[in-house]
């Protein structure tokens, strides 16, 4: 079954086409996101899957449903624009958004402590939540979206503040997630934050679907003609060899660029016979070197 499912879907406002008749289809169990830079359409795709704001065209099916405001019940959704009462404890604060999600006290009185311990919050649940930094904060925002411990979750933005550690921790709990059989989606502008955890994603600029496919079908789609090598000796030859077009040195590591149609192991042959390598890599593009090759660098500077 798929999770989500977004026919011929369409956004104005007023002269501006936000969303270009969108379809994708959103596996359940899976990590999909939504990328491209800032003002491509991703947050107001995310809020006409919740029913903010309605599409001018098109249909949407969430769960299963038809109707989206019967399915939200199973939906955790985190805004761009967090809103957390500033006066309240950190405690306080979960455990009123759980029992507005329809939890009873005793499941309450396990989730509070329970989600405050996995976004590493326990000793600031005494806390006003005016006194938390931005990142615990947002931390905070997320233990609330997810209490109620939803089918699917919807992310917008997830990651923006935090530091690398916290980054990771929150990106631990979404892989948790996909083991348990939820779905997660969440919007980035910053591709490689996407890279490494999602199963598919939705490449979108100025409203219309660039990319939408698993990621490694993507990865594969896209060949790379670069190289980079580590080796031991004199490499100055490997410039002269008549597969490359291009080197680039650092230290002991070179990037190779290839002609066009050369052969990869045709360079790794020409090279061991004259050093010891230590390293060969064949560079599979990055998301970004992706977009930025089908839709220009101006349009990808945000990403």
């Amino acid at each position: 079954m798929d999770a989500v499912v977004l026919n011929s879907v369409n956004k104005f406002f007023g002269e501006v086409r936000a969303v270009d008749n969108l379809s994708i289809r959103i596996p359940a169990g899976s990590i999909y996101g939504f990328l491209g830079p800032n003002g491509a359409g991703k947050t107001t795709t995310l809020r006409m899957i919740m029913n903010i704001i309605r599409p001018d065209s098109g249909d949407i099916e969430l769960l299963g449903d038809r109707s989206i405001d019967r399915a939200k019940s199973r939906v955790g959704y985190m805004p761009e624009e967090r809103g957390l009462y500033r006066k309240m404890t950190v405690a306080k604060v979960l455990a009123y958004f759980g029992a507005i999600k329809g939890l009873t006290n005793a499941e309450l009185a396990e989730r509070v402590p329970r989600w405050l311990e996995r976004v590493e919050l326990s000793d600031w649940a005494n806390k006003k939540v005016e006194e938390l930094s931005r990142g615990m904060h947002q931390k905070l925002q997320f233990a609330v979206t997810a209490i109620n411990e939803p089918e699917l979750m919807i992310l917008d933005e997830p990651f923006s503040g935090l530091d690398p550690i916290n980054t990771d921790l929150l990106k631990n709990i979404i892989v948790e997630m996909r083991r348990e059989g939820k779905t997660v989606i969440f919007s980035t502008h910053v591709m490689h934050e996407a890279e490494k955890l999602c199963d598919s994603i939705l490449l979108i600029n100025k409203g219309r679907a660039i990319l939408n496919d698993k990621l490694a079908q993507i990865k594969s789609r896209y060949k790379s003609n670069a190289v980079c090598l580590e080796a031991e000796g004199d490499t100055d030859f490997i410039k002269r060899l008549p597969m490359v077009t291009a080197v680039q040195s650092e230290n002991n590591r070179i990037e190779i660029t290839l002609s066009e149609n050369a052969d990869a192991q045709e360079l790794l042959k020409a090279v061991v016979e004259r050093v010891r390598v230590q390293r060969f890599e064949v560079k599979v593009p990055s998301l970004h070197e992706i977009f930025v090759s089908l839709v220009g660098s101006s349009n990808a500077k945000d990403s």
